[in-house]
């Protein structure tokens, strides 16, 4: 937001929306709207509909901070009616948008800057349903939504395939499993903030995510120094590839048995959730940057084009 005058600039909060992630993108885009009032910012929250390019034409902001969860606000459409009406706004932009979102051509990235990952395949939800199409144990997920959302766990020996909800899209991700701890590293600018061991009593899913209690964060991860730096690095690095701006947060699992060979890459999310049970701002925290300071740093890092 190069250019601004002294004043406090005048920020679009995005939230809301009509995906699956409706429900914490408000509550993401609520706090975030209360920290940037207290850090002095004139903002307006607006629920993303329809009508938000000229709900924004009629706002005029200085710059969006978005908020959007899941498909159509994380994918590289908002991004691109953002660019198209020239307004500065945070996160990554359309193509990083677009390309994280898409997990299986994030693995072919991911294997293109020499990250390590685990094997995956897109099939019909047909053929999904009708036998297994990789050895059991293996995770089941559309390929383009977050929050653990419509994940299904095949475990070892099971007998049948999943039964899929009719909701699942027509094509779905069939993944292998990756056994060990859920570790996650935050990336603000060019820097990661730090390693989280995420600790739940089962599958990390959607109430595990955003539940008050259904997870137990350890930050910084009581893992060996080289498999905290290796998650540092390989999260700059995935950030890096992507092309990814703003903050973004990068996923893995470590089986401890293999040691280093045994960090692996699940999904790097461009929007990091920021409500009161999120990794990233406990992250930004443990290294010395408030909430308020987060949410304000996204504003002034905010661009068009992006």
């Amino acid at each position: 937001m190069a250019g601004q005058s002294s004043r406090a600039p005048k920020v679009a909060v995005l939230m809301g929306g009509p995906s699956a992630e409706r429900e914490v993108s408000l509550s993401t885009g609520q706090a975030c709207a209360a920290a940037l009032r207290d850090m002095k910012h004139e903002v307006v929250e607006v629920d993303a509909g329809p009508d938000l390019c000229s709900v924004l034409q009629s706002i005029a902001p200085d710059a969006v901070l978005n908020c959007l969860h899941g498909r159509w606000g994380e994918d590289g459409c908002v991004q691109g009616m953002l660019e198209w009406l020239g307004i500065p706004y945070s996160h990554s932009g359309v193509l990083s948008s677009a390309l994280a979102m898409d997990k299986q051509r994030t693995k072919d990235v991911y294997r293109a800057a020499g990250l390590p990952v685990v094997d995956s395949v897109i099939r019909a939800k047909d053929e999904v349903m009708a036998g297994h199409v990789l050895p059991p144990p293996y995770v089941v997920k559309p390929n383009n939504e977050g929050s653990s959302v419509g994940v299904y766990l095949v475990e070892e020996g099971a007998n049948s395939p999943p039964r899929l909800d009719d909701d699942m899209p027509e094509f779905v991700m069939v993944e292998a499993f990756a056994h060990g701890r859920e570790l996650t590293t935050t990336v603000m600018g060019d820097r990661a903030l730090g390693v989280t061991d995420i600790i739940t009593d089962g599958w990390y899913d959607y109430d595990a995510k955003y539940k008050p209690g259904g997870s137990r964060h350890v930050i910084p991860a009581d893992v060996p120094t080289e498999i905290s730096e290796m998650c540092l690095d390989f999260a700059i690095r995935a950030h890096n590839a992507l092309g990814c701006r703003g903050v973004s947060r990068t996923d893995f699992r470590w089986d401890e048995a293999k040691g280093a060979e045994g960090l692996i890459l699940l999904e790097t999310n461009t929007q990091p959730g920021m409500t009161p049970t999120s990794l990233t701002p406990e992250q930004a925290q443990a290294a010395g940057v408030s909430f308020g300071e987060l949410c304000a740093w996204m504003v002034e890092d905010a661009s068009c084009p992006r």
